[in-house]
């Protein structure tokens, strides 16, 4: 008979429940002569022992290429605080085959439990009340941009219109300019014409004064 099946262990209520496969960072007391110093050991949990002694785990790490393990008992008072790093995901209870691996090969694939990517879903979801202020504002900025932004877009075709109607404008000036043009042209070869006019009748009036002079040349002759 032994005597420890009717002690029951006094659990470490530091050490939260842990599973082979997660990794783990333990903080434990060290005493080094009159001085206490926290050490800390972070591995991959390779193996899991119950017993009437309150079983313990052990924690592999690899250290500048050599596999180190510790095991810790679940009683142990030393243990202050077991932090879990993530949970990996694996399909048996002694992790040994890690041993053979190297540190590359033996990483594992992260394990999310079903119900806390829930949980965290439904947290992702919930808004706070202290956020919905600052959404509604955040919404009513948007919308305030929004209309900005179709207002500018509204302008560039007002400017559109107005260039069209300059254009317009511009093509009514150039008929124009290009009527008055006609008329000039119009008015230059009446004025030519009456240059040549002009010139014709200083002719005739040049004759008329030849014939004249000759009339007058006649008679003293006689």
């Amino acid at each position: 008979m032994d005597i420890r099946e009717f002690v029951k262990p006094k659990m470490n209520p530091s050490i939260p429940k842990i599973s082979p496969g997660d990794t783990v960072k333990v903080k434990l007391k060290a005493m080094e002569g009159d001085k206490e110093r926290l050490q800390h050991f972070q591995g991959v949990v390779i193996k899991m022992r119950q017993g009437v002694d309150g079983g313990n785990f052990t924690v592999r790490r690899v250290s500048y290429g050599i596999g180190v393990e510790r095991t810790f008992p679940f009683q142990s008072p030393s243990v202050q605080n077991v932090e879990v790093l993530r949970h990996g995901k694996v399909r048996r209870a002694k992790l040994y085959y890690m041993r053979r691996l190297s540190a590359k090969r033996a990483r594992l694939k992260e394990r999310r439990d079903r119900a806390i990517e829930q949980a965290t879903t439904q947290e992702e979801q919930v808004v706070p009340e202290e956020e919905q202020p600052v959404l509604e504002e955040q919404q009513a900025v948007s919308q305030e941009k929004q209309a900005v932004l179709e207002e500018q877009q509204a302008v560039p075709e007002e400017e559109q219109v107005m260039s069209q109607k300059e254009q317009a404008t511009a093509q009514e000036g150039q008929v124009v300019t290009e009527e008055e043009q006609t008329v000039l042209k119009e008015e230059q070869a009446v004025s030519q014409e009456e240059g040549v006019v002009a010139q014709e009748e200083q002719i005739v009036s040049e004759e008329e004064r030849t014939t004249a002079q000759e009339e007058q040349t006649t008679p003293q002759k006689e």
